[in-house]
């Protein structure tokens, strides 16, 4: 997809209607959300650490804009990968079991049936979801609640697209399993 003048790719995320480039300000502050609620899927439920991860990975962009290739290939995947390296990183530093995912991480849907339905579902997902583990957890919320695409995930890890096929297939199988075993206990 050419950007504005047709000289090159737009930088993901950023629409802009008139014949100026977008800022470099301006593709930040388009990744930002994308780029929370993925913080937000690898370190739970803690919105400070959600916060500064995000904020840390937007500083270091910040200081490399002069060395990045912004205008010429998406920067979203960059933003990504130094935010999950920093999760990891403070994973390391803590030496704390990784953190789960809370109900408050999925949207509300648009059309709502039966709110309490609704509320039971979201908290049996979550603890589904905390029994996976980390490598398992973190490819089902990015192809599968995210929408990222297995290739884009694989660049994302630093994985083979195989990895990420056969971690989302585990990742399913293990959750499967979860929720046949709580029917047949119900």
């Amino acid at each position: 997809m050419s950007g504005p003048t047709g000289d090159g790719p737009q930088p993901s995320g950023v629409t802009t209607t008139s014949s100026a480039a977008p800022s470099w300000t301006d593709v930040l502050v388009a990744e930002r959300d994308r780029l929370h609620r993925f913080v937000t899927s690898l370190a739970g439920h803690d919105p400070y650490h959600v916060e500064d991860v995000v904020q840390e990975t937007l500083l270091r962009a910040w200081q490399l804009r002069e060395e990045l290739d912004w205008r010429e290939r998406p920067i979203r995947m960059w933003l990504f990968r130094v935010a999950r390296n920093l999760v990891i990183d403070g994973w390391r530093k803590d030496r704390v079991t990784p953190v789960g995912i809370s109900a408050a991480d999925f949207p509300e849907p648009l059309a709502v049936a039966d709110p309490a339905t609704l509320a039971v579902d979201r908290h049996m997902l979550v603890d589904a979801l905390r029994g996976l583990a980390p490598v398992h957890r973190e490819v089902v919320v990015h192809v599968h609640m995210v929408g990222t695409a297995g290739a884009e995930v694989a660049r994302l890890l630093g994985v083979p697209r195989g990895t990420v096929k056969s971690r989302s297939h585990h990742g399913l199988r293990m959750l499967r399993r979860h929720f046949e075993g709580r029917q047949a206990a119900a």
